[in-house]
């Protein structure tokens, strides 16, 4: 059976400009979907559909086959629905087998998990619905707006013994209209528990029986099952407040995750505030001083011993700097304001793929570096965004043996573990 998982991204985006790239926990939007596809046992495929060449990239790097979308359906009113069609027609015409079950999941939904792709696949592939769309449950009470009904509203809320809300404007503190409760009647309060229960579609992740789909034209018909999710991890990035949103939350829903050293091939250090704690002493000759981290310096050497690629990427043209990397030998890059360019043309002269990368920062300067590659890491003592904005964040603060904990990750027992010594012999 062929379980085909798509994911709709666009390469426009007028709230967020190359949302679908926004990288959220270190890692972009498009490729936090397609890892949560690939992790669910039933989906077959997984496929991205773009008319972006960078999204593609990043797509393909995330292990997802890329249908390149016709300007036709990539437009700002272009259907969901449209794009799944085309994505399915082009993943037959390569495979040469039909589709049974297709998914569509939304990367705009940042913390998508496996349970809920599986849930929505399962729920179609082995309990025989027909379709199937993950839901939050929901107790609050909406309420709609409308001057059409006000008059209506007020009547009907009086008849009932209560009375219409005139809603208010907090931006221009005037009202606004008339409110009327929609799932509920204004003026009776039933406690939680005796209310139905409510859904919301949380807009993550959706799965059809692929014959009804195409009959249908649209994702929910005949028998929809509704996939329970959690409703902490609900939030879809719309603007940039919600991508703010979800940055700030990344630390708390993702699951923590260390790479190890199949994962990287080179590890690039910015150098004050991450082998330093970011102070500086001064003498009376204007000579600067910082104070680095013996097991940093033992870190970095095993990293070296392992056949790493390393490098330190710093924007102060300082002796110091030039210093420690001699220390360490390790080449430099200093004096640099463009850390990122300088950083892709190393990996390009070393044929290295930036997904492979490793780079350690602590600052908003750090920032362009995160997103060029694949493992951002922040030290403990980093700036609030850009924790928000790393992989993984240490425990340990800059200075204070920060490089050694990572390099801990990457070789676990090899640094872990104190290296034998020839016992003297016993008298």
């Amino acid at each position: 059976m062929t379980v085909l998982a798509v994911i709709p991204a666009r390469g426009g985006s007028k709230g967020v400009p190359a949302k679908n790239l926004a990288a959220v926990g270190g890692v972009p939007l498009v490729a936090r979907a397609v890892r949560a596809c690939l992790d669910a046992p039933l989906v077959t495929h997984v496929a991205v559909s773009t008319d972006d060449p960078q999204i593609a990239a990043v797509a393909r790097g995330a292990g997802a086959e890329v249908v390149l979308r016709p300007a036709a359906i990539a437009g700002d009113t272009a259907t969901s629905e449209s794009a799944v069609l085309h994505a399915m027609d082009a993943h037959e015409a390569v495979h040469g087998a039909p589709v049974d079950v297709v998914l569509l999941v939304q990367c705009t939904s940042p913390f998508i998990a496996r349970e809920d792709i599986e849930g929505v696949a399962r729920a179609v592939v082995l309990d025989g619905a027909d379709s199937a769309v993950t839901v939050a449950p929901f107790h609050g009470f909406v309420w709609r707006e409308t001057d059409e009904a006000a008059d209506a509203a007020e009547k009907s809320a009086e008849r009932a013994g209560g009375g219409a809300a005139v809603l208010v404007d907090t931006a221009t503190q005037t009202a606004t209209g008339t409110g009327y409760g929609v799932n509920h009647d204004s003026s009776f309060r039933p406690r939680r528990q005796d209310r139905p229960q409510d859904f919301l579609e949380t807009g993550a992740a959706y799965a059809m029986s692929a014959p009804g789909f195409r009959e249908a034209g649209h994702r929910f018909f005949g028998r929809t099952a509704l996939v329970r999710t959690d409703p902490a991890r609900v939030l879809e990035v719309d603007d940039p407040h919600d991508l703010a949103r979800a940055r700030a939350l990344a630390p708390l829903l993702d699951t923590a995750a260390v790479p190890g050293r199949a994962d990287v091939d080179a590890v690039v250090l910015d150098f004050d505030g991450t082998q330093t704690d970011d102070r500086v002493f001064i003498d009376a000759d204007g000579r600067e001083i910082v104070s680095v981290h013996r097991g940093d310096g033992l870190g970095v050497s095993h990293l070296r011993k392992a056949g790493l690629e390393l490098l330190i990427l710093s924007t102060e043209q300082n002796p110091v700097v030039a210093a420690r990397a001699r220390k360490l030998r390790i080449p430099v890059l200093h004096g640099i304001d463009r850390k990122d360019l300088a950083l892709k043309q190393w990996c390009e002269e070393r044929g290295l793929a930036p997904e492979r990368v490793l780079y350690v920062g602590n600052d908003v300067n750090d920032l362009r570096c995160f997103d060029f590659v694949g493992w951002p890491v922040a030290v403990a003592s980093a700036h609030d965004s850009v924790r928000a904005a790393a992989r993984a964040v240490t425990a340990t603060p800059g200075g204070e043996g920060a490089i050694r904990e990572i390099a801990a990750w990457l070789l676990g027992p090899t640094l872990n573990t104190p290296e034998s010594t020839p016992m003297s012999p016993k008298k």
